[in-house]
């Protein structure tokens, strides 16, 4: 029989933690239904409660908060650096500059630039291709930034290159999340640390402790040759992506070349990055040159949960709210909060063209059924719900009228809003926008328009479930 003592001992200490985790919850908390759930949670289920809340519950990065803090000096004079160049467009008294494109630069504390050159990348192939031709270029460093690196053909290609060019002398930081790149083998690491790369894990900036919460993750996926061209956009390193015409399910997406003074809001956020996780300020280049072509304006916009408001929440709300004729969003997962489903609902009630485009096939089974329980509201708003059907559709773009058009990580989830850190490029430039609706028209050809039958025939048990995990949205 135990000890009785001990026993009270260990309910105490349970009861004790629970108690600071609420007081955490209170003193931090951002919304208050997912307040209340965790509360009562740790009330009425510690035992449960209260591991989840310590791998799950934090929505602050408290580390990189405070290496934002000790390196902010640095960052702060290169931020204000990279706003005084003369390609530079977020003043006042710049004549089509409005307050809608302003806030964006100061969620992002970057802005907006002209002078650039953007060429949209549709699916895998020509992504790899461009990719692996700027990194054959680079003459000086390159900089890596990826949520999963994967070992297989596309992974051994890019680690082949990295080491031929750290062979000629090029510099190579390579920066993965630790989450997303869970499978990726330590001898893949190995070889390039060896072969002279710099490697880093989006952990918790100490690779010899692992770090017990779980809930923050690096979905950011970026690569800058030489601080002069970058690209940006939905993805990853790994043979899925290809997106071949021979798979059973092709994965579409889409990613964005970029050069011009854009480049250095993307080599920023790198840089951010890069400082937290591994506590060095490698010297860069922040004078990138003027494309001969190029003529479009740019904001890299990054996003946080160690940001001082919810960016990423704040940018798809401006653009919804200031949407005039048409917003068309494409997103894998849609799991939106009460505040990003109002507004989408108000923008269809005063006449907006609001088109939501999501995968029929998903990678994640629990976030397409939570997508279904949204039909109703949205279809009886007006909001057009679309299905991509020939595969898995993992692309992140948003449309605004025909004003600008924006391309990156943040999905229109929980995860992206307040959990993950994302990079999205945002564009004014005509040609860039009409090849965002080219793009997304295609992609509209391709779908199936959901109405509410979809949900509504469907057998009770199904709608029960759908119902049950939006319930867990905030944690999806």
């Amino acid at each position: 029989m135990p000890d009785v003592s001990w026993l009270a001992a260990a309910i105490g200490l349970l009861y004790l933690t629970a108690a600071v985790c609420i007081y955490r919850i209170l003193m931090t908390y951002r919304t208050a239904q997912g307040a209340l759930a965790w509360v009562l949670a740790l009330i009425g289920l510690p035992y449960i409660a209260v591991p989840l809340f310590l791998l799950l519950g934090r929505n602050r990065f408290g580390g990189y908060l405070k290496a934002r803090r000790t390196g902010d000096a640095a960052l702060t004079e290169l931020l204000n650096h990279y706003e005084r160049q003369s390609a530079s467009i977020s003043q006042r008294d710049h004549e089509h500059f409005d307050d809608e494109l302003r806030v964006l630069c100061k969620l992002g504390r970057q802005p907006f630039t002209k002078g650039n050159q953007c060429d949209l990348l549709k699916d895998g192939e020509a992504t790899f291709d461009a990719l692996f031709d700027a990194m054959e270029s680079a003459c000086r460093y390159i900089l890596l930034e990826f949520y999963i690196v994967r070992s297989d053909k596309i992974g051994q290609r890019i680690k082949s290159i990295l080491k031929r060019k750290l062979a000629q002398g090029v510099e190579v930081w390579f920066l993965y999340d630790d989450i997303g790149s869970v499978w990726l083998p330590r001898k893949y690491l190995r070889e390039l640390a060896t072969a002279g790369a710099n490697i880093a894990s989006f952990g918790d900036g100490n690779f010899r402790r692992m770090r017990l919460q779980v809930n923050f993750r690096n979905h950011r996926k970026l690569l800058v040759c030489d601080g002069e061209v970058g690209f940006v956009g939905g993805i990853n390193l790994g043979d899925e992506y290809l997106g071949t015409a021979s798979d059973e399910e092709p994965w579409r997406d889409s990613h964005c070349r970029i050069t011009g003074p854009a480049v250095t809001g993307l080599q920023l956020a790198w840089l951010e990055d890069w400082n937290w996780a591994s506590g060095e300020f490698p010297t860069l280049n922040w004078t990138p040159s003027m494309p001969a072509r190029g003529d479009q304006e740019v904001l890299i916009l990054p996003t946080g949960p160690a940001d001082t408001y919810e960016t990423c929440t704040l940018f798809f709300l401006n653009c919804i709210n200031n949407a005039r004729d048409r917003l068309w969003i494409a997103s894998p997962y849609f799991v939106p909060d009460f505040q990003i489903m109002n507004a989408l609902q108000l923008a269809a009630l005063r006449g907006v063209d609001v088109r939501i485009i999501i995968p029929e096939k998903s990678d994640s089974w629990l976030i397409g059924l939570a997508a279904y329980s949204y039909l109703v509201q949205a279809c009886r708003a007006g909001i057009g719900i679309y299905q991509y059907q020939p595969g898995f559709m993992h692309q992140k773009m948003v449309l605004v009228d025909n004003r600008y058009a924006a391309l990156g990580t943040a999905n229109l989830d929980n995860r992206s809003m307040r959990l993950n850190f994302e990079i999205t490029a945002i564009c004014t430039a005509g040609d860039f926008v009409e090849g965002i609706e080219h793009m997304l028209e295609q992609d509209l050809a391709s779908c199936r328009l959901m109405s509410e039958r979809d949900y509504r025939e469907r057998s009770i048990p199904f709608r029960l479930a759908c119902r049950t995990i939006r319930l867990a949205a905030p944690l999806l």
